[in-house]
């Protein structure tokens, strides 16, 4: 059964525009962004299953993924919504519109591919999961728990995010071992007819420093989605809307018509 996902609602006229977080992330993450388009769209940031506020599940994969987002788009009347997502939030939104292209009107998929990857997460789930909570009472003693294997400050500062204090500790807002039991699927694509095509414009933007959207991809991209075009958005890696957040929305306005 599809789960009711939690959401933030940006805006109240214009076409619907459903934006959908990646991995670790969340609909907050994508806050400037759509408070910078609520003026010209009916925006919807979604918190994907075991993220955020939406309910956790022990199953995690695409289809089931999708069928979140599906029943999102018609218990709103949001059909054809435009769908914007990012990783794994793309790789929903495209096996969404491959499965029922009549709910998508315009699919915008950020630095990722519909592809497998070797790219895997497990260690910072590990290294999340690995810290013990209890009697932790600051925010900055959980970053130095979590230093211990995560050397990369930014990195660690995307994942505390997750960090909630609830009454008189903290918890992971990320369902962290379902994270771990679904990752083969998350960093897989399902398998899709070969005969199956989204024929709706498509845009996928890639980060210049970003490996998730190389030129060995590019024909897989264009067989299932013909009419999709591949902008690069300069100095960005694979977090396009937090390392160059503005280039990020001139494209967008681009995209969707309202520069």
């Amino acid at each position: 059964m599809p789960h009711e996902l939690a959401y933030q609602h940006y805006g109240d006229s214009g076409e619907p525009l459903i934006i959908l977080h990646g991995l670790f992330g969340s609909a907050k993450n994508w806050h400037s962004i759509a408070r910078q388009l609520e003026s010209q769209f009916n925006i919807w940031a979604l918190d994907l299953r075991n993220h955020g506020a939406s309910p956790w599940d022990v199953t995690m994969n695409y289809p089931e993924l999708a069928d979140d987002l599906r029943y999102f788009i018609e218990q709103h009347q949001l059909a054809p919504a435009n769908l914007l997502g990012h990783s794994m939030g793309g790789k929903t939104a495209m096996t969404l519109a491959l499965a029922l292209p009549t709910l998508v009107k315009r699919l915008i998929v950020v630095d990722i591919a519909p592809v497998n990857y070797n790219h895997s997460f497990i260690d910072y789930v590990q290294a999340m999961q690995h810290i013990d909570l209890s009697g932790l009472n600051r925010r900055s003693e959980v970053d130095q728990r979590l230093s211990e294997t995560i050397q990369d400050t930014s990195i660690r500062m995307f994942l505390l995010q997750n960090l909630v204090f609830n009454t008189d500790h903290y918890d992971w807002r990320i369902n962290l071992s379902a994270l771990a039991a679904n990752m083969h699927y998350l960093t897989a694509f399902p398998q899709i007819d070969s005969d199956i095509q989204f024929k709706g414009e498509t845009v996928f933007l890639r980060g210049e420093k970003s490996d998730y959207i190389l030129p060995v991809h590019e024909e897989t991209i264009c067989h299932y989605f013909p009419n999709a075009r591949i902008e690069t958005i300069a100095n960005a890696g694979h977090w396009i809307h937090a390392d160059q957040p503005q280039s990020l929305l001139a494209q967008l306005q681009k995209i969707l018509g309202t520069e």
